[in-house]
């Protein structure tokens, strides 16, 4: 995770308050979720989704968001589970869907063995978000010039790939943010490579619908 300042900073520029509702797409050990539910407060509402593309992995993602939603305050958490595109029919309306580290996949085979493309994606997204809702991409920041092409073998990708195929399906850019930039990181080794694990190169845009 990033230190304090980032962590407030970032909530900020994802606009979550209290009574929003948010997805958290992937949540992992589930630190954001937790984060957002502590946000948004006992008349909001988190949806902690795991994609079914990823249920079965060693570490129970599915089982992990279920015991963290049955922790003491966390009454305002929901773990669900789908593919990837059925994601509108397990959640509600939603003010924020949150994307942390995670829009690189959707060019990976494992996600779109299942036809999760990047595009039907964006579109399952523009469909659960309120008018005025926000989509927040945080991600691995790929070398210009490189696309997508380094999604599958060092998990970035280039920020003006992701900005226009989101925009592509209606959402607009309402704020970019260089608060997790690193002017050191070469963008040439992997993201788990030691020189550079937690300290990547990293974007962050927020999209609204219209």
């Amino acid at each position: 995770m990033y230190d304090q300042s980032k962590i407030s900073e970032l909530i900020r520029f994802a606009q979550a308050k209290e009574g929003s509702t948010v997805i958290d797409v992937y949540p992992g050990d589930g630190d954001w979720t937790r984060l957002f539910s502590d946000v948004v407060g006992p008349e909001g509402r988190v949806y902690s989704f795991v994609p079914a593309e990823v249920a079965h992995f060693k570490n129970d993602p599915v089982g992990q968001m279920q015991t963290l939603a049955k922790e003491p305050g966390r009454e305002n958490v929901e773990a669900v589970t789908s593919d990837l595109l059925e994601m509108p029919k397990v959640t509600q309306p939603a003010d924020v869907l949150w994307l942390h580290l995670f829009y690189h996949d959707l060019h990976t085979e494992l996600m779109q063995a299942g036809g999760a493309t990047a595009v039907n994606f964006n579109r399952a997204v523009y469909e659960r978000l309120k008018p005025g809702g926000s989509y927040v991409i945080v991600d691995h920041t790929a070398a210009v010039g490189t696309g997508m092409s380094d999604t599958q073998s060092l998990h970035r990708i280039e920020p003006s790939s992701v900005r226009a195929e989101v925009e592509a399906v209606g959402f607009v850019l309402d704020a970019e943010s260089t608060m997790l930039a690193n002017k050191d990181d070469r963008h040439s080794v992997k993201v788990f490579d030691p020189s550079i694990k937690g300290e990547t190169d990293r974007f962050a845009f927020r999209f609204v619908k219209p």
